[in-house]
């Protein structure tokens, strides 16, 4: 691990944007913190000294004069000639409070009025400043519209402030002497919101900047920080309710200058991107009547879904069905934001997919749209096909999806029985790992802690899931469904099966698949499954997941699974 600089009295920081707004408040607190330079960076003018009229005037009777300045000229004061004279002063008015805050903390304070999306002229202003240690990178642009209504100037105003800023201000700057690197993000880049798509791609543009400069220069702390939104002046009193209704907290402008400072920290220089703020979840939008059909194709391989070889099956990766189930049902969210995943119908494990020699170029999800009550539910038919050389083609998994505004309160779940019976005792990992008898499944998809306890009609466990990374859980991330808990939650019926029948399974079909709550992850939680019928071909059962006290997360209705020999499945 390199070396990291500490901040010193000799660091010298470049601040774009750092003369006004948060990124000012930022810039003080780090002062206050650390004493030492800050050149701030910002396209207003510093007035070095106010107009006549404006001079002792409070803001709040400063338009006042100068409508009667401009009158008195025999000028017409136009509403936007006053705004832009307002402006003028008072934002130098705040570039020399931010400055004597500053230079209050024993530190030293410089304002250079530029654009840093203009090369040469940056150049020119930062090239006499000597030795820059340090970049805060806070200049932005907004241009809010839906994206079929903005224009290439919108795109360029919001776009070249975030990259062509960093860009321009990297080249000002020997990357050697770097030791800090400050971008201001935004959980815009990191979850998208409607009428910001310019922003976003700046900002996640910044996001993979500081992962490449930290890559190439290790010694430097970098980080790029996710900010939610503040509780400033951008955000009005009308803001920050519709912020409260959709669940979003803003920052507190002293927590949030605190964060900045901490995440400063030595101790933090491996955190090259934090998410600082509430996940941005966006509103429904109101549906029509019309009746949609989509179709999304991927291209899989076993380097890209690492938590497959934790799913092998005769010698070879298998897509789980959860995977596939997920997969749909992440596609169907997507369509619409803001409604949630309620039921699956009719799940059916027609073909899987095997990661060998026959796996497929490309797959593809074909959703057709088939009701939709507007701010209520929407439901589609789904399904999971491919194409082999010949052109014929293969159906794998299909499902009918229902998407819920709201999602209904969690049911109680009255059969639940957590009493140990003792009668298998095997615990955690032995149940992977006990030769022909046990589980094929790998880390992924563990563990069953115990089996609380097993009869001819059900078996219940306690089942705990360690969170894998995001790179193991590849092109299948765990959201509101999470495919990994489901599979082990069906490990149960596999006991069962075991225990009475000395035979494995694997899905099949599931009739009904109800989620109301997200499975825990990094805690116990509970797997009550009530076997409904057993022949020598298949097992039924409805597997309900819950927790301690019986309240429902999630419940499979009507699972049936094929048995299969246990020596095939691991041959």
């Amino acid at each position: 691990m390199s070396k990291i600089a500490q901040l010193s009295p000799s660091s010298v920081f470049v601040v774009s944007g750092g003369a006004k707004g948060i990124t000012a408040e930022c810039t003080i607190k780090l002062a206050e913190q650390q004493p030492c330079k800050f050149i701030l960076l910002g396209r207003s003018q510093l007035l070095e000294t106010e107009p006549d009229f404006a001079q002792g005037c409070e803001e709040a009777a400063l338009k006042k004069r100068i409508m009667e300045n401009l009158l008195a000229q025999g000028e017409k004061p136009t509403p936007m000639n006053v705004q832009k004279i307002y402006n003028k002063i008072v934002s130098s008015r705040e570039i020399k409070n931010t400055l004597a805050a500053i230079e209050k903390t024993g530190a030293k304070a410089e304002y250079i009025s530029v654009d840093v999306t203009d090369t040469q002229a940056l150049q020119e202003k930062l090239a006499n400043v000597g030795s820059i240690t340090g970049i805060i990178h806070g200049a932005g642009n907004l241009a809010d519209k839906l994206i079929e209504k903005k224009t290439e100037e919108d795109f360029e105003k919001v776009y070249t402030a975030k990259v062509q800023g960093l860009e321009n201000l990297l080249g000002c700057i020997n990357p050697n002497e770097l030791q800090h690197l400050v971008l201001f993000s935004s959980v815009t880049g990191f979850y998208g919101n409607i009428g910001q798509s310019d922003y976003a791609i700046a900002n996640e543009i910044l996001n993979k900047s500081a992962h490449i400069f930290k890559q190439q220069y290790p010694s430097c702390h970098v980080v790029a920080i996710n900010w939610g939104a503040w509780d400033s002046g951008m955000v009005s009193p009308e803001l920050k309710k519709a912020f409260i209704e959709r669940g979003i907290e803003v920052i507190p402008v002293e927590a949030g200058t605190k964060m900045l400072v901490n995440e400063l920290h030595p101790a933090y220089q491996d955190n090259t991107q934090v998410v600082i703020g509430s996940p941005l979840v966006p509103l429904a939008r109101e549906l029509d009547s019309e009746l949609r059909s989509y179709r999304l194709r991927r291209r899989m391989t076993l380097e890209e879904n690492p938590f497959l070889l934790d799913h092998v099956i005769a010698g070879s990766p298998v897509l789980p069905a959860t995977c596939a189930l997920s997969w749909m049902i992440d596609y169907c969210e997507q369509l619409y934001p803001g409604y949630r995943f309620f039921a699956a119908q009719d799940f059916k494990i027609l073909k899987g997919i095997t990661f060998n020699e026959t796996l497929a170029s490309e797959y593809i999800v074909d959703v057709q749209e088939i009701s939709k009550t507007n701010g209520q539910q929407i439901t589609f038919n789904t399904k999971i096909s491919s194409q082999n050389s010949a052109g014929k083609t293969f159906y794998h998994f299909s499902a009918q999806i229902k998407l819920l505004l709201e999602i209904p309160t969690a049911p109680i779940y009255d059969a639940a029985n957590v009493e140990q019976d003792n009668i298998i005792t095997l615990t955690g990992k032995s149940f992977y790992q006990n030769g022909e008898a046990t589980l094929f499944h790998g880390k992924a998809f563990q563990e069953i802690q115990k089996v609380l306890n097993i009869t001819p009609e059900k078996v219940t466990t306690q089942c705990l899931w360690q969170q894998i990374s995001r790179e193991q859980q590849g092109q299948f991330p765990v959201q509101w469904v999470n495919p990994y808990t489901t599979d082990l939650s069906m490990h149960a019926l596999w006991i069962w099966t075991q225990h009475f029948h000395q035979e494995g399974c694997l899905p099949g079909q599931v009739e009904k698949y109800e989620q109301f709550a997200a499975t825990p992850q990094n805690e116990p939680f509970y797997v009550s499954c009530e076997v409904k019928s057993k022949t020598p071909s298949s097992a039924i059962a409805d597997i309900i997941i819950h927790n301690q006290q019986g309240q429902i997360y999630s419940r499979l209705l009507g699972a049936r699974a094929i048995i299969w020999s246990m020596k095939l499945l691991r041959s």
